[in-house]
């Protein structure tokens, strides 16, 4: 793993008194942005055109941090870069430019330069002349036969180069120029860098760090699957391996097994190069040795097991005389000195050396993407043992309060408030400054969140001094780092009206999403704070920056906004409200007063918990987030509240835990959405009624309307029914005329001003807009905030409450049903709890509602895989909130038997003996009486023993009332009585034990033991405590998102809905290029945008560039999202096609058979995807003469296919040919001959008879017949003359690959239909008035911006159509392209289209 060297953002001022930031990465400095005197007057602004990354720029980019530099890649002729611009100027918004400056392209050279460093030949290597010489140092650093080397200059002509100097801007420096690198002497901090980076080499191989969830590693096992680099392997004649394991056949009744989560290389060995390297006890040097140039001293033990102690000096390494009990610093003789410690280690070690060399060539044969540090850190919920070995710098990283970044970066700590806020404040004009700034506000945050994280850690250990240690544990509060902690207790009554600890435990959760809102909304001069939540051993604890000077003075001195008690004492101030009210408006807050105690009235634009803070650096700081969004009045019990019957007939309203739940955002998106298309149709409704009156009254033809359609004022009263649905243009066209204040009608008739004055008001008040004469649809947040009294007009009152109470019956009557719906189409199709959580919160509905989201599903038998893991995602987030609280009460010594305990409880067998172990008994002091009580420590809780009084039944009682309490979900009778974990039920659902295992692991960090768990023992508890490894820290956080990249990506996306499959794969490659510039190497969204990648270039016959993507795409998702990640079995799937379609049979096989073994763990058999792999996997072994086992897997696709479409569905008439298609492979052509049947019969109900499906099912039907026919009379022959000849063997003919793979295409979703030219002419007449039309509304609709990318849009291209399923969406993550779909289309997936027109 590629350690993360300093990343640090160094603000450097200048003469003129702006600040210049200079950025820090992976040990390469990038000029980010200067102030406004320096990017102002005439200068221009320049970028180099971002290249897509090559394979052979790959491994550098990834050392190197991933192409930070903007401009790297090859030169580019000045057509090509006029075509780059072009997308930019095409997205609109993502590069204005203002001033008069405009975008230009300089050229990137790359030229060769020869290396020559000491003991090895000189080497050349490529360098772009907009590198820095520190990129050099990296690379070199990082080179198999150079690596270990730190300390060393890099010289031209004898003139040493400046590291943070441009190449571009070196004198003589030309293609073939020779530099050398010149070794330098040690200083302390050089020598500590190199032993750290020798440390780092020898464990690279070394999984640990991934398992142990450090250093931003993580686990990736692509390649261990596939048995090494798919790119490296040949498409020759390989002999194919097929053989399924036993566990992922079809209809296997066991729970799936655990170990082949983590599978182990056949030739993994763990290269050892040494015993022991560690600093030495007798650090530091004395005083007479440091004016001999000592600066250190090591202690190695080698594999020889030979010992010595290490002297590192001014002048290299040396062994000395020391011993463990003698101090004796002179060399040893001979008395060599090297200036490599591994150098010194080779000549006294033959094993060292051997070793050394062997780890470094493994090392470098990874793939870049296995190597590279994640944004974030990912863990894994299950582990091997692991041996624990002395190292001496990760204890020193364990117990220093550094980040072990900070002592190779000047001024130590950082601040962590003026880094957060002076990335934000960055210019953002031009394209490039955008950029710049993006990068520098992704790197600090994805810094914040590690340091908060390992912060919150230490306070929950016990490692960090309260600010306030004379307070109750729950009370106290911490600053580590520069970072503010809190915990999530109800200190000083501060929720006791609105549900005491539970309101505080979720207040920080509503916080974090006020936060996200603010900072999306991006208003400059608006600052929030860094805030990150983190869940750790049963406490919540809340990491913000601090503001400057908060903690000199009285937080109610501080506040210049808002209320510091709830409403009673409330200011204002002119500057907050001015940043507020742009804000609110994209955000629909109202601006509203509200009365103090002193019986003024306040204005304000925010709740009244909004805090304005105004800091010592003159920033206007707001926090207190928690109400940014109206209350969820479903969740609270108030007078003169009446909900619509959708809502009571659901049982709301419902008293919960807390009084702070809220609408999400994207719920009151979606509701202002609706009533902006709604108000619309009312308008343009009304305005056609008043046409009418009009014309009746002119005395027009327009009476045969009138009496056809009724009187108008029927119409009026009667609207849905007497009026045909308005289409869009119509409302478009209506929407202009009434804004105009003109309707033309037939001979000139005009209705009157006062007229349209009506319609609008009457559109207005249809949809209960807040305004009269104009659509005006905000939320008051306060509007039922108890201890609040509201000024104005208590009709405006009423209004405001209304449209909060309309909000909450939207998302009952409205957004539940409508994802049910897109369900119950396959349009979306959750396999687990987190896509079910990202699917709901992309709609706006909150998880609260999963009971009432059960319910809805419980009667639907299409969509029992859906309710079984909507009840699999509530049972264990109720045992979430139980074991919370249940370990907050316990002694760390007994932390691990309590979690084991509480595991046995939840899972295992009604009838197993589940026994509270006896409390760790490591630890028996002679302890007295009454001493061992916690002092102010959470460390030091006293053990309450609680945990250990908990059995089945209790648990899962307690579990009953959390469901009930929370969910509003009542655990049927049957479940309920079971005693213990409800084995019948759950088996009825088809929901697996190990899912909930895996459900539960994941939501509260644990860690497990790699072995199998047998949860069905009906005698014995599956855990014990020597299961539990750890407890890893969940945190939640902001996802600062690249902006730029995602409207390159929706261009790109746009041109590929027209067809335009070149200009989208260039568009695409650009968004990717500017996600490596703002992301790194690795980042989910990157992930999105290699599949889309790979997609396009499938179906543009680039099979092998395909497989070169998407095997990115697949590492990428391993180690951003995880192994068992939902995504990463949509990536392994999309992968085993492009390996086929390249001729790897048996890779092919083994990526289809993890997809389904990790499908198998996260959601069982019974799931609308797996019918889509077993196609796959029959179709393969079908293939490859497997005609058995293919039978097996194909029978059971059509099975499931029947469950989930209906057994008239397409996609059954395809599984039903492809059994027959194995049935008749093995002679059992009677059943053959049936299935074939039944495909003749669906094609011909659904395409006709004339179809070309029809027609090829027919000529099969007529095939089998005469082979069913031929085979009977060579039987009855047989029977006839009684003897004993065998049957003859059936003729097989092996379908050929292409054959193979356009099945696989259809299984998969992708279509090519021919089109002939004449049809092409048409569709593209028809797209651009579409298009028009399209182009029209978004002008008229509503402001959101998310808004018009819905609009649905038909493709185009000459040639072919490609229809893909390809599951492109990911929660964070830029939305697919989309086109109109067949059922052929694999479920749940959006479209990649391949032509100029569409398949209908």
């Amino acid at each position: 793993m590629l350690r993360r060297e300093p990343k640090m953002l160094l603000l450097v001022p200048l003469e003129d008194g702006t600040r210049r930031v200079v950025y820090l990465s992976q040990g390469c400095l990038l000029k980010l942005a200067t102030g406004e005197s320096l990017a102002g007057g005439n200068s221009t602004a320049t970028e180099s055109k971002p290249e897509a990354m090559t394979a052979a720029a790959e491994a550098d980019a990834s050392s190197l941090g991933s192409a930070e530099d903007s401009g790297k890649g090859s030169s580019t002729s000045e057509e090509e870069d006029g075509n780059v611009a072009k997308p930019a100027a095409a997205v609109g918004e993502a590069a204005p430019e203002t001033g008069g400056q405009e975008l230009v392209f300089i050229q990137d050279t790359g030229f060769n330069v020869r290396i020559q460093a000491p003991g090895i030949e000189t080497f050349d290597i490529q360098v772009s002349s907009m590198e820095l010489v520190q990129e050099i140092h990296q690379l070199l650093m990082d080179r198999e036969d150079t690596c270990h080397r730190t300390c060393f200059s890099l010289q031209l002509d004898g003139t040493t180069l400046d590291n943070f100097a441009e190449l571009k801007n070196i004198q003589g420096l030309t293609e073939g120029s020779l530099i050398k690198v010149v070794e330098e002497p040690y200083t302390v901090r050089e020598a500590r860098i190199h032993v750290r980076h020798v440390r780092d080499l020898l464990k690279s191989l070394d999984p640990g760090d991934a398992y142990n969830g450090l250093d931003c590693s993580s686990l990736a096992f692509l390649n261990v699957v596939t048995q090494g680099d798919i790119l490296e392997k040949k498409s020759r004649g390989e002999s194919v391996d097929c053989t399924p394991p036993d566990y992922i056949i079809p209809g296997c009744k066991e729970n799936p097994p655990l170990v082949p989560l983590l599978p182990q290389a056949k030739d993994q060995k763990s290269y050892q190069a040494l015993k022991v390297l560690t600093t030495s006890g007798w650090n530091p040097p004395p005083g007479p040795r440091k004016l001999h140039g000592d600066l250190m001293y090591l202690y190695v033990v080698t594999l020889e097991d030979k010992r010595y102690h290490i002297t590192a000096s001014t002048r290299g390494f040396y062994i000395n005389e020391s011993t463990e009990e003698e101090f004796n610093p002179r060399p040893c003789s001979p008395k060599h000195v090297y200036h490599s410690l591994v150098d010194l280690l080779s000549q006294v070690s033959s094993s060292f050396k051997r070793n050394f060399a062997l780890i470094q060539k493994k090392r470098t044969q990874r793939h870049p993407f296995e190597r590279v540090a994640t944004p974030y850190q990912v863990y894994s919920w299950l582990a091997p043992t692991s041996e624990h070995s002395i190292d001496a710098i990760r204890a020193e990283d364990a117990f220093s309060f550094k980040l072990g970044y900070e002592e190779h970066i000047p001024g130590q700590t950082r601040d962590w408030n003026d880094e957060l806020q002076t990335t934000r404040e960055l210019p953002r004009k031009t394209l490039p400054e955008r950029l710049l700034r993006e990068r520098a506000v992704f790197k600090v945050h994805s810094d914040f969140v590690a340091a908060a994280t390992r912060g919150a850690v230490a306070v929950v250990d016990g490692n960090v001094m309260a600010i306030n240690p004379g307070e109750e544990t729950k009370m106290q509060m911490f600053i580590w780092n520069n970072i503010f902690f809190s915990l999530g207790f109800d200190v000083r009554d501060h929720y006791k009206e609105l549900g005491g600890d539970a309101a505080a435990f979720v207040a920080p959760c509503n916080d974090l999403q006020g936060v996200r809102a603010y900072a999306a909304v991006d208003v400059d001069g608006l600052c929030t704070l860094g805030t990150v939540v983190v869940d750790y051993r049963g406490y919540r604890v809340t990491a913000q920056s601090i503001i400057p000077g908060i903690l000199e003075r009285e937080q109610d001195q501080s506040v210049v906004y808002g209320s510091v008690d709830f409403g009673k004492t409330v200011v204002t101030h002119p500057d907050y409200l001015e940043l507020l009210k742009k804000a609110g408006n994209a955000l629909k807050i109202l601006p509203h007063s509200v009365i103090n105690d002193k019986s003024e009235e306040v204005e304000l634009c925010s709740s009244v918990e909004c805090k304005g803070i105004t800091g010592n650096d003159n920033r206007h700081y707001i926090l207190d987030l928690l109400r940014t969004f109206p209350p969820d009045v479903n969740y609270l019990i108030l007078d003169g509240v009446e909900l619509c019957k959708e809502s009571r007939a659901a049982g709301f309203p419902r008293e919960h835990k807390h009084k702070l739940c809220c609408l999400r955002q994207e719920l009151i998106d979606a509701f202002v959405e609706a009533r902006y298309v709604l108000f619309m149709k009312l308008a343009a409704f009304h305005l056609r009624s008043l046409e009418k009156k009009q014309l009746a009254k002119d005395g027009e033809e327009a009476k045969k309307e009138d009496s056809k359609e009724g009187s108008p004022e029927k119409d009026t009263e009667n609207k849905e029914k007497s009026e045909p649905p308005l289409m869009p243009g119509e409302i478009r066209k209506s929407a202009e005329r009434l804004t105009k204040g003109d309707s033309p009608g037939t001979n000139g008739a005009l209705p009157d001003a006062e007229s349209q004055k009506d319609v609008i008001i009457k559109a207005a008040r249809g949809v209960g807009s807040l305004k009269d004469t104009e659509f005006d649809i905000r939320f008051n947040p306060d509007v039922f905030s108890p201890g609040v009294k509201h000024a104005g007009d208590e009709e405006q009152l009423k209004r405001q409450r209304r449209l909060v109470i309309e909000a909450a019956d939207f998302l009952i009557a409205d957004q539940l049903p409508a994802f049910v719906k897109d369900c119950a189409d396959h349009s979306c199709s959750p396999i687990d709890g987190i896509t079910l959580s990202e699917a709901m919160h992309s709609r706006g509905i909150n998880m609260r509602y999963l009971g009432r989201l059960a319910d809805m599903l419980a009667p639907m038998e299409q969509l029992k895989y859906l309710h079984a893991v909507v009840v699999g995602e509530l049972l264990t987030r109720a045992a979430k909130h139980l074991l919370t609280t249940h370990l907050q009460g316990v002694d760390p010594t007994n932390m691990a038997a309590a979690i084991s305990h509480f595991l046995n409880c939840f899972l295992a067998a009604p009838t197993a003996n589940v026994q509270a172990p006896v409390t760790s008994d490591e630890l028996k002091g002679n302890r007295k009486k009454g001493k061992r009580k916690g002092r102010h420590n959470l460390f030091s809780v006293q053990d309450s023993s609680e945990w250990a009084s908990l059995t089945p039944r209790s648990l899962w009682e307690q579990l009953r009332g959390e469901l009930r309490s929370y969910y509003g979900w009542e655990l049927p009778s049957t479940a309920a009585s079971a005693g213990g974990c409800p084995d019948e039920y759950l088996g009825s659902l088809r929901l697996l034990k190990c899912s909930l295992l895996r459900s539960i692991c994941l939501k509260t960090g644990l860690q497990l033991l790699h072995r199998e768990y047998t949860l069905d023992n009906r005698t014995r508890a599956p855990f014990t405590e020597d299961d539990i490894l750890q407890v890893f820290p969940v945190a939640k956080h902001v996802h600062p998102r690249a902006t730029d990249a995602y409207h390159f990506y929706l261009t790109g996306q746009s041109k590929i809905q027209q067809g335009l499959l070149r200009e989208g794969y260039e568009l695409v490659s650009e968004a990717l290029n500017l996600m490596n510039n703002v992301y790194g190497a690795l980042h989910p969204e990157i992930a999105q945008c290699l599949r889309l990648l790979a997609r396009l270039c499938y179906v543009m016959g680039d099979h092998l560039e395909a497989m070169a993507y998407q095997q990115k795409a697949v590492l990428m998702s391993e180690r951003v999202n995880g192994i068992d990640h939902p995504y990463t079995i949509t990536e392994y799937t999309h992968l085993a096609l492009y390996c086929f379609a390249n001729s790897q049979v048996t890779t092919t096989l083994k990526l289809l058979y993890r997809a389904r073994y990790l499908m198998l763990l996260a959601c069982g058999e019974n799931h609308p995807e797996m019918p889509v792999l077993d196609s796959n996997i029959g179709l393969i072994l079908h293939a490859v003469g497997e005609y058995d086992l293919s039978l097996r897997f194909l029978e059971n696709a059509l099975k499931l296919n029947i469950a989930f479409y209906g057994s008239r569905s397409l996609k059954v008439a395809v599984s039903y040919h492809l059994v027959a298609r194995a049935q008749s492979c093995l002679g059992e052509f009677r059943s053959a001959l049936q299935n074939e049947k039944e495909t003749y019969t669906i094609y011909k109900a659904q395409l006709g008879e004339e179809h070309d499906k029809t027609r090829e099912s027919s000529e099969c039907l007529r095939h089998l017949t005469q082979q069913a026919v031929v085979l009977q009379k060579k039987i009855n022959d047989i029977y006839k003359k009684n003897t004993t000849a065998a049957l003859p063997p059936i003729q097989i003919q092996a379908p050929s690959q292409s054959n193979v793979l356009e099945m696989l295409n259809i299984i998969n979703g992708i279509l090519f239909v021919q089109i002939s030219p004449q049809d092409i002419e048409n569709f593209k007449a028809e797209l651009e008035r579409r298009q028009q039309l399209a182009a029209a509304e978004k002008k008229s609709a509503t402001p959101d911006e998310g808004a018009a990318a819905k609009e649905p849009s038909d493709s185009c291209n000459g040639g072919a159509v490609a229809q893909s399923g390809s599951a492109l969406t990911n929660g964070s993550s830029p939305v697919d392209a989309t086109t109109t779909t067949t059922e052929t289309s694999s479920s749940g997936d959006a479209a990649t289209v391949a032509a100029e027109v569409p398949s209908r």
